[in-house]
Protein backbone atom coordinates (compact mmCIF):
# COMPACT_ATOMS: atom_id res chain seq x y z
CA UNK A 1 0.00 0.00 0.00
CA UNK A 2 2.73 2.22 1.22
CA UNK A 3 4.81 1.34 -2.26
CA UNK A 4 1.54 3.00 -4.41
CA UNK A 5 1.03 5.92 -2.40
CA UNK A 6 4.54 6.45 -3.38
CA UNK A 7 4.15 6.01 -6.97
CA UNK A 8 1.23 8.37 -6.92
CA UNK A 9 3.41 11.56 -7.40
CA UNK A 10 5.22 9.77 -10.50
CA UNK A 11 1.80 8.69 -11.80
CA UNK A 12 0.52 12.42 -11.94
CA UNK A 13 3.91 13.56 -13.50
CA UNK A 14 3.16 10.61 -16.44
CA UNK A 15 -0.29 12.13 -17.08
CA UNK A 16 0.06 15.54 -17.41
CA UNK A 17 3.44 15.87 -18.80
CA UNK A 18 3.11 12.53 -21.06
CA UNK A 19 -0.05 11.37 -21.48
CA UNK A 20 -1.72 14.56 -21.75
CA UNK A 21 0.47 16.00 -24.58
CA UNK A 22 0.41 12.72 -26.94
CA UNK A 23 -3.42 12.73 -26.24
CA UNK A 24 -3.29 16.17 -27.28
CA UNK A 25 -0.70 15.48 -30.59
CA UNK A 26 -2.67 12.24 -31.58
CA UNK A 27 -6.48 14.71 -31.27
CA UNK A 28 -4.96 17.23 -33.56
CA UNK A 29 -3.92 14.85 -35.61
CA UNK A 30 -7.07 13.41 -37.15
CA UNK A 31 -9.57 16.65 -36.59
CA UNK A 32 -9.68 19.71 -38.77
CA UNK A 33 -9.50 22.95 -36.89
CA UNK A 34 -13.38 22.89 -36.34
CA UNK A 35 -13.09 19.61 -34.59
CA UNK A 36 -14.43 17.70 -37.17
CA UNK A 37 -12.82 13.88 -37.63
CA UNK A 38 -10.40 13.82 -40.91
CA UNK A 39 -7.44 11.35 -42.06
CA UNK A 40 -6.94 14.36 -44.25
CA UNK A 41 -3.70 15.71 -42.80
CA UNK A 42 -2.05 11.86 -42.08
CA UNK A 43 -2.38 11.12 -45.48
CA UNK A 44 -0.59 14.07 -46.40
CA UNK A 45 2.79 13.01 -44.63
CA UNK A 46 3.17 10.95 -47.75
CA UNK A 47 3.78 14.16 -49.65
CA UNK A 48 7.17 14.42 -47.10
CA UNK A 49 8.62 11.20 -47.98
CA UNK A 50 11.68 12.22 -48.93
CA UNK A 51 12.13 14.53 -45.89
CA UNK A 52 11.41 11.89 -43.62
CA UNK A 53 13.99 9.78 -45.62
CA UNK A 54 17.14 12.16 -45.49
CA UNK A 55 16.26 12.55 -41.36
CA UNK A 56 15.88 8.79 -41.00
CA UNK A 57 19.45 8.19 -42.88
CA UNK A 58 21.74 11.25 -41.51
CA UNK A 59 20.39 10.04 -38.03
CA UNK A 60 21.31 6.09 -38.79
CA UNK A 61 24.65 7.92 -40.16
CA UNK A 62 25.31 10.05 -37.10
CA UNK A 63 24.26 6.73 -34.92
CA UNK A 64 26.63 4.15 -36.71
CA UNK A 65 29.64 7.17 -36.50
CA UNK A 66 28.84 7.73 -32.56
CA UNK A 67 28.66 4.30 -32.46
CA UNK A 68 32.44 3.66 -34.04
CA UNK A 69 33.71 6.93 -32.09
CA UNK A 70 32.55 5.82 -28.37
CA UNK A 71 33.20 2.24 -28.43
CA UNK A 72 36.91 1.45 -28.38
CA UNK A 73 36.81 5.78 -26.05
CA UNK A 74 34.30 4.02 -23.35
CA UNK A 75 36.51 1.01 -23.48
CA UNK A 76 39.80 2.87 -22.75
CA UNK A 77 38.13 5.12 -19.74
CA UNK A 78 37.05 1.99 -18.57
CA UNK A 79 40.02 0.11 -18.34
CA UNK A 80 41.39 3.28 -16.39
CA UNK A 81 40.69 3.60 -12.35
CA UNK A 82 40.40 6.57 -10.06
CA UNK A 83 41.37 10.43 -11.27
CA UNK A 84 42.43 9.20 -14.54
CA UNK A 85 38.99 7.64 -14.89
CA UNK A 86 37.26 10.70 -13.63
CA UNK A 87 39.02 13.05 -15.22
CA UNK A 88 38.19 11.56 -18.89
CA UNK A 89 35.28 11.20 -17.93
CA UNK A 90 34.14 14.44 -16.70
CA UNK A 91 36.18 15.90 -20.56
CA UNK A 92 33.32 13.85 -21.88
CA UNK A 93 30.37 15.17 -20.38
CA UNK A 94 32.51 19.30 -20.32
CA UNK A 95 30.57 20.24 -23.38
CA UNK A 96 27.08 19.10 -22.52
CA UNK A 97 27.48 21.82 -19.17
CA UNK A 98 27.34 24.22 -22.20
CA UNK A 99 24.41 25.52 -23.91
CA UNK A 100 23.23 23.31 -26.68
CA UNK A 101 22.62 26.51 -29.04
CA UNK A 102 25.85 28.09 -28.13
CA UNK A 103 27.91 24.64 -29.05
CA UNK A 104 26.36 24.68 -32.75
CA UNK A 105 26.63 28.19 -33.15
CA UNK A 106 30.57 27.00 -32.36
CA UNK A 107 30.19 24.45 -34.87
CA UNK A 108 28.68 27.64 -37.60
CA UNK A 109 31.87 29.92 -37.02
CA UNK A 110 34.65 26.75 -37.83
CA UNK A 111 32.85 25.91 -40.62
CA UNK A 112 31.89 28.66 -42.47
CA UNK A 113 33.51 29.98 -45.29
CA UNK A 114 35.38 32.42 -43.12
CA UNK A 115 35.63 30.24 -40.54
CA UNK A 116 38.74 28.95 -38.92
CA UNK A 117 39.50 25.87 -41.23
CA UNK A 118 39.19 27.87 -43.91
CA UNK A 119 41.45 30.17 -42.79
CA UNK A 120 43.76 27.34 -42.02
CA UNK A 121 43.70 26.28 -45.25
CA UNK A 122 44.23 29.79 -46.91
CA UNK A 123 47.65 29.82 -45.71
CA UNK A 124 48.46 27.15 -47.89
CA UNK A 125 46.65 28.42 -51.07
CA UNK A 126 43.11 25.73 -50.46
CA UNK A 127 40.06 26.79 -50.47
CA UNK A 128 37.78 27.80 -49.15
CA UNK A 129 36.12 24.88 -49.11
CA UNK A 130 32.19 24.67 -49.04
CA UNK A 131 31.51 22.97 -45.46
CA UNK A 132 28.83 24.93 -44.08
CA UNK A 133 25.11 24.03 -45.70
CA UNK A 134 25.51 20.82 -46.83
CA UNK A 135 24.68 17.51 -44.90
CA UNK A 136 28.17 16.66 -43.69
CA UNK A 137 28.13 19.68 -41.47
CA UNK A 138 24.31 18.32 -40.00
CA UNK A 139 25.83 14.91 -39.55
CA UNK A 140 28.99 16.69 -37.35
CA UNK A 141 26.67 18.47 -35.57
CA UNK A 142 24.66 15.26 -34.61
CA UNK A 143 28.01 13.69 -33.49
CA UNK A 144 29.23 16.47 -31.63
CA UNK A 145 26.29 17.00 -29.79
CA UNK A 146 24.87 13.54 -29.03
CA UNK A 147 28.53 11.62 -28.53
CA UNK A 148 28.49 11.70 -25.12
CA UNK A 149 24.99 9.96 -24.83
CA UNK A 150 26.79 7.07 -26.75
CA UNK A 151 29.98 7.13 -24.44
CA UNK A 152 27.71 6.99 -21.38
CA UNK A 153 26.50 3.84 -21.35
CA UNK A 154 28.88 2.14 -22.75
CA UNK A 155 31.57 3.20 -20.10
CA UNK A 156 28.64 2.82 -17.46
CA UNK A 157 28.61 -0.87 -18.29
CA UNK A 158 32.06 -1.85 -19.66
CA UNK A 159 33.10 -0.63 -15.91
CA UNK A 160 31.66 -3.97 -14.77
CA UNK A 161 33.52 -6.08 -17.09
CA UNK A 162 36.66 -7.39 -15.24
CA UNK A 163 40.11 -7.64 -16.62
CA UNK A 164 40.00 -11.45 -15.79
CA UNK A 165 37.22 -11.79 -18.35
CA UNK A 166 39.33 -10.40 -21.10
CA UNK A 167 42.49 -11.88 -19.65
CA UNK A 168 40.75 -15.69 -19.61
CA UNK A 169 39.80 -15.56 -23.36
CA UNK A 170 43.35 -14.34 -24.01
CA UNK A 171 44.89 -17.66 -22.40
CA UNK A 172 42.51 -19.75 -24.21
CA UNK A 173 43.91 -18.49 -27.32
CA UNK A 174 41.62 -15.93 -28.47
CA UNK A 175 43.21 -13.55 -30.50
CA UNK A 176 41.91 -9.66 -30.23
CA UNK A 177 39.45 -9.95 -32.76
CA UNK A 178 38.08 -12.66 -31.05
CA UNK A 179 37.93 -10.58 -27.63
CA UNK A 180 36.03 -7.98 -29.55
CA UNK A 181 33.70 -9.93 -31.31
CA UNK A 182 33.19 -13.34 -28.59
CA UNK A 183 33.42 -11.38 -25.02
CA UNK A 184 32.95 -7.20 -25.50
CA UNK A 185 30.51 -7.32 -27.87
CA UNK A 186 27.91 -9.69 -26.39
CA UNK A 187 28.47 -8.51 -22.80
CA UNK A 188 28.11 -4.88 -23.81
CA UNK A 189 24.70 -5.07 -25.92
CA UNK A 190 22.56 -3.78 -23.65
CA UNK A 191 24.64 -0.33 -23.54
CA UNK A 192 24.84 -0.20 -27.29
CA UNK A 193 21.11 -0.26 -27.26
CA UNK A 194 21.05 2.32 -24.69
CA UNK A 195 23.46 4.32 -26.93
CA UNK A 196 22.08 3.98 -29.89
CA UNK A 197 18.42 4.67 -29.08
CA UNK A 198 19.61 7.64 -27.28
CA UNK A 199 21.79 9.20 -30.15
CA UNK A 200 19.08 8.15 -32.97
CA UNK A 201 15.64 9.81 -31.42
CA UNK A 202 16.68 13.49 -30.73
CA UNK A 203 19.04 13.37 -34.28
CA UNK A 204 15.86 11.47 -36.48
CA UNK A 205 13.79 14.83 -34.73
CA UNK A 206 16.34 17.51 -34.30
CA UNK A 207 15.64 20.89 -36.00
CA UNK A 208 18.27 23.23 -34.48
CA UNK A 209 21.78 21.69 -35.98
CA UNK A 210 20.12 21.43 -39.74
CA UNK A 211 19.02 25.25 -39.38
CA UNK A 212 21.79 26.39 -38.47
CA UNK A 213 24.38 24.09 -40.09
CA UNK A 214 22.52 23.08 -42.88
CA UNK A 215 21.07 26.85 -42.95
CA UNK A 216 17.73 25.68 -44.67
CA UNK A 217 19.26 23.47 -47.57
CA UNK A 218 18.89 20.26 -45.73
CA UNK A 219 15.17 20.25 -44.58
CA UNK A 220 14.91 17.64 -42.06
CA UNK A 221 11.68 15.84 -40.22
CA UNK A 222 12.09 18.39 -36.84
CA UNK A 223 11.88 21.55 -39.31
CA UNK A 224 9.36 21.05 -41.33
CA UNK A 225 7.11 19.98 -37.91
CA UNK A 226 8.76 23.56 -36.71
CA UNK A 227 7.45 25.22 -39.60
CA UNK A 228 3.69 23.97 -38.79
CA UNK A 229 3.68 25.66 -35.53
CA UNK A 230 5.24 28.32 -35.71
CA UNK A 231 6.66 29.14 -38.77
CA UNK A 232 4.63 30.89 -41.83
CA UNK A 233 2.94 27.72 -43.48
CA UNK A 234 1.35 27.90 -39.66
CA UNK A 235 -0.53 24.20 -39.89
CA UNK A 236 -0.52 22.49 -36.34
CA UNK A 237 -2.93 19.74 -37.27
CA UNK A 238 -0.32 18.77 -40.19
CA UNK A 239 2.72 19.34 -37.57
CA UNK A 240 0.44 17.16 -35.39
CA UNK A 241 -0.04 14.76 -37.85
CA UNK A 242 3.67 14.54 -39.03
CA UNK A 243 5.09 14.53 -35.47
CA UNK A 244 2.19 11.05 -34.98
CA UNK A 245 3.56 9.19 -37.88
CA UNK A 246 7.26 10.04 -36.29
CA UNK A 247 6.60 9.21 -33.23
CA UNK A 248 5.46 5.91 -34.74
CA UNK A 249 8.86 4.93 -36.54
CA UNK A 250 10.56 6.28 -33.28
CA UNK A 251 9.17 3.45 -30.85
CA UNK A 252 9.40 0.89 -33.63
CA UNK A 253 13.12 1.98 -34.59
CA UNK A 254 13.27 1.58 -30.32
CA UNK A 255 11.13 -1.81 -30.66
CA UNK A 256 13.94 -3.30 -32.99
CA UNK A 257 16.81 -2.43 -30.86
CA UNK A 258 15.26 -3.52 -27.54
CA UNK A 259 14.11 -7.05 -29.43
CA UNK A 260 17.99 -7.00 -31.13
CA UNK A 261 19.08 -6.62 -27.79
CA UNK A 262 16.83 -9.44 -25.89
CA UNK A 263 18.21 -11.72 -28.34
CA UNK A 264 21.80 -11.16 -28.29
CA UNK A 265 20.99 -10.93 -24.52
CA UNK A 266 19.44 -14.71 -24.99
CA UNK A 267 22.37 -16.13 -27.16
CA UNK A 268 24.76 -15.17 -24.23
CA UNK A 269 22.70 -17.36 -21.53
CA UNK A 270 22.85 -20.66 -23.71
Amino acid sequence: MKSKAAAFPYLVWMLIFILVPLGLVAYYAVTTPDGTFTIDYISQVGEYTPVLVRSVWLAFLATVICLVIAYPLAFIISRHSGAGQRTMVMLIMLPMWMNFLLRTYAWMTILEKNGLINRFFAHFGLGPFEMINTQGAVVLGMIYNYLPFMILPLYSIMTKIPNSVIEAAQDLGANARKVLTKVLIPMTVPGISTGVIMVFVPSVSTFIISRMLGVGGNLLIGDLIDLQFLGNAYNPNLGAAISLVLMVLILLAMSITNQFGDDEKGDLLK
